[in-house]
């Protein structure tokens, strides 16, 4: 925090001090009147017992509003506004022709292995497997969360309302859906 934020801060208070004071008391704010010096290095209250009861109440409000008032930004870093150094474009290299034609050879030779490997019997077979299996294993989920909820009494399999019977002939049912031993 800055000394123009404290010296603002100061300022605000001052000019809430007086204005509180002369609230409370009536009378326009005189510092003269509240402290005097006896020393030059101490500071003490006057003996006016008005004033006296008009800082004790004054001073802890100024204080919490000071508190409020002085906000201090969080900052993240350093650097935090700064978007970084991949967003700046890289320079534009020359552009060789020999380069450039073989650069769209090997595109057009990736292109066709990429299009013969999936036309591959084989990995049309892996791909409709792994399908399957994720379906089962989906299901496989679903049946154990299913018990689960039953035993606890909770979701959509919840068996709550039902009787101790018929709750456990429910659970042993979805057990052996599930393939879960008792």
């Amino acid at each position: 925090m800055g000394s123009s934020s404290v010296s603002s801060l100061s300022l605000t208070l001052s000019q809430f001090s007086s204005i509180t004071n002369f609230a409370l008391s009536g009378k326009p704010y005189n510092p003269s009147k509240i402290f005097h010096s006896k020393t030059p290095k101490a500071l003490t209250l006057s003996s006016t017992s008005s004033s006296h009861g008009v800082i004790t109440k004054s001073v802890p409000l100024a204080a919490s509003i000071a508190i409020l008032l002085w906000s201090n930004p969080a900052n993240a870093g350093f650097l935090s506004g700064f978007s970084g150094i991949e967003s700046v474009p890289g320079p534009q290299l020359p552009q060789v022709d020999f380069l450039s034609r073989l650069n769209e050879e090997n595109q057009k030779k990736y292109a066709e292995n990429d299009a013969r490997f999936k036309s591959s019997p084989i990995v049309k077979e892996l791909l409709e497997r792994s399908k399957l299996n994720k379906e089962k294993n989906r299901q496989q989920i679903e049946d154990k969360y299913c018990v689960r909820g039953a035993e606890w009494g909770v979701g959509d399999c919840s068996a709550e309302a039902m009787s101790p019977d018929d709750r456990d002939k429910f659970i042993s049912m979805l057990k052996k859906k599930a393939g879960i031993s008792d």
